[in-house]
């Protein structure tokens, strides 16, 4: 009996080498088990838990949402991206006034987001879109209000903006050409016959996330169309760049044009 006992005692006697106890463990059919990271306590063993957690992840969605603001500065930066919610006024609601305006700056942070008080009697609220509703109009902003505020923050800075004509618009708004900055015209964002396209489409293929799926948010479309300019700044500012040049030296070229017909009908008639 006692030989019997004492051999349970050496065949589970703990190494304090773990490499002897692995080894040993192996020879005797337990390899599976120390595969487990449960089974042991091993800081290698820890490490491949991890690294199995994070392959798991990597195999779904892992990737971060880009319309996420990497920063918390809320400053009023030198670029600013615009979008605007309609609702509808007129007899039948069928024509559109300004309901809600937001401004977010080059992080995405929002500086400015305001409910508006149209001048008009709101027919149509267009909430299943807008996501505007009576309650929110009740203590907004009157319309000149808003409407000051605003050309106040964009005034200088480049504005970036999807189909922008259409919160000039709203506004009654204008802005300096050169600094507008149009994510439906860019010659980059266009279709390959060249027509325009949705800012949803082009948030989905460029920045790889989806928008405006049911009713549209302001920020959110604000910060796609920031999102779309960042990632074409350069290679965008550049052609702008280029343009202007263009124009200056065209600008130049055609006073020397017309001198030169001043200077042969001078010759004619000198020489008659």
């Amino acid at each position: 009996m006692g030989s019997e006992l004492k051999k349970p005692k050496k065949q589970f006697q703990l190494n304090p080498n773990w490499a002897q106890l692995r080894e040993q463990l192996k020879s005797n059919g337990f390899q599976k088990q120390l595969s487990n990271p449960s089974q042991t306590e091993n800081p290698n063993s820890i490490l491949g838990k991890r690294k199995s957690r994070s392959s798991d992840d990597d195999s779904g969605d892992a990737r971060p949402n880009p319309l996420i603001p990497t920063s918390s500065d809320s400053s009023v930066t030198d670029v600013i991206a615009i979008d605007c919610e309609m609702v509808g006024v007129s007899y039948v609601g069928n024509r559109s006034a300004l309901g809600r305006v937001t401004l977010v700056n080059q992080w995405g942070n929002v500086i400015y987001d305001e409910y508006v008080r149209p001048a008009e009697r709101v027919v149509d609220f267009r909430t299943k879109i807008s996501g505007i509703r009576p309650q929110h109009l009740k203590k907004a902003k009157d319309f000149h209000v808003v409407q000051e505020e605003v050309a106040a923050l964009i005034k200088g800075r480049i504005l970036v903006g999807h189909a922008l004509r259409n919160d000039f618009k709203a506004l009654l708004l204008g802005h300096q050409k050169q600094d507008i900055r149009d994510t439906s015209e860019y010659k980059h964002f266009l279709s390959r016959e060249g027509r325009k396209r949705a800012l949803r489409n082009l948030a989905t293929e460029v920045l790889g996330v989806g928008i405006q799926n049911g009713v549209h948010c302001p920020i959110e479309d604000a910060r796609a169309a920031m999102m779309l300019y960042l990632k074409h700044r350069k290679e965008w500012e550049k052609s702008i760049k280029d343009f202007a040049r263009l124009k200056e030296k065209q600008k130049k070229r055609k006073p020397k044009k017309k001198n030169r017909r001043l200077r042969t009908v001078n010759n004619a008639e000198n020489a008659s």
